[in-house]
């Protein structure tokens, strides 16, 4: 596989395993729409918040400048880790879900109004914006090792692809208020699978930055 596509593969698993989830928030807030909530606070406070944990995972770049490749795959083992943890705490993941889409419906409910500056100044934007950083928190320790060993090129395609995957994730989530069968099964079945993909992204950093080849040369 050519360079730009192990770039895309990375982006689009990495995108996949750590959003899952995040389509179950953007069904709430996509259900919420009224005539102070609109479409466009909700895409405008995704891209927001995802910015903010991308810039929050920069540092995994900056310091891959400085550590070999290989020992940057080390770091692999953190998605690993947490898909372990995910797949023993399935209860504990699911309710923090819950709970960060229960704030969002309280908080509405208690600010019914705002007033309409801008799309990005409204306190609907930056309201799901937090929400959207609360509940992608740890998708920073999935970001750190992919982005660390990574050649400006491969981080440029990579963002690239994320940045296009928040718009593709938002029109999905869009279009499955109108499908209440699917967003359903998609809520009930696709958090289970979330374990094991980030294991399997974990191994793919690890291999793909070189690190098993350090590991069985020692």
């Amino acid at each position: 596989m050519s360079r730009i596509g192990m770039a895309i593969a990375e982006g689009l698993i990495a995108f996949v395993a750590t959003n899952l989830d995040d389509i179950v928030v953007l069904l709430l807030f996509f259900s919420q729409i009224s005539a102070n909530f609109r479409r466009r606070h909700i895409v405008f406070g995704q891209y927001l918040g995802f910015a903010a944990i991308v810039f929050a995972s920069l540092p995994g770049f900056f310091g891959g400048l400085i550590v070999p490749r290989e020992w940057i795959g080390l770091l692999g083992l953190l998605p690993i880790i947490i898909g372990v943890k995910q797949l023993v705490d399935r209860d504990t993941e699911a309710a923090q879900v819950q709970t960060v889409t229960g704030e969002f419906e309280n908080s509405s409910c208690r600010n019914p109004t705002f007033s309409f500056f801008s799309s990005l100044l409204n306190p609907q934007t930056y309201k799901v914006a937090a929400v959207t950083v609360a509940n992608g928190g740890d998708n920073i320790s999935i970001y750190i090792p992919l982005f660390a060993g990574s050649q400006l090129a491969s981080l440029g395609i990579i963002l690239a692809v994320f940045f296009s995957m928040v718009g593709v994730w938002c029109a999905i989530a869009y279009l499955l208020t109108r499908q209440p069968t699917i967003a359903n099964l998609l809520s009930r079945y696709g958090q289970p699978i979330v374990p094991f993909i980030l294991i399997g992204l974990g191994l793919f950093i690890m291999y793909e930055r070189g690190t098993f080849r350090l590991i069985f040369s020692a």
